[in-house]
């Protein structure tokens, strides 16, 4: 199996793991009264089987960035020209008055 795959499998798991937590201090510490809700409701199971898979989407999408970001290389790359780069100089332009506009259309 490609490395690449063996890093996205390895940073999906670690993602869910961490929705995983991340959902039990929800219940945990009952905020917005979301144990209530879980425990009280028929629905209640599948709620947080959605709040599972959903934060492990998102947490998996962000360790695997984090992870494909810090494969970078660390020194800049060589090559490329080493042109200089000349400054841009102003150019005047004329700028026509109201009166001159009007002098020559009439």
């Amino acid at each position: 199996m490609p490395e690449l795959i063996k890093l996205y499998i390895r940073q999906v798991i670690a993602g869910f793991g961490l929705s995983a937590v991340f959902v039990a201090m929800l219940l945990w510490f009952d905020v917005a009264n979301l144990w209530h809700l879980v425990t009280h409701s028929s629905g209640g199971i599948v709620a947080v089987v959605m709040l599972w898979v959903f934060n492990g989407i998102v947490f998996a999408g962000v360790q695997f960035g984090i992870s494909i970001m810090r494969l970078a290389e660390k020194e800049p790359p060589a090559g490329g020209k080493r042109d200089m780069v000349r400054a841009p100089a102003p150019v005047p332009v004329l700028a026509e008055t109201k009166k001159d506009v009007l002098g020559r259309q009439g």
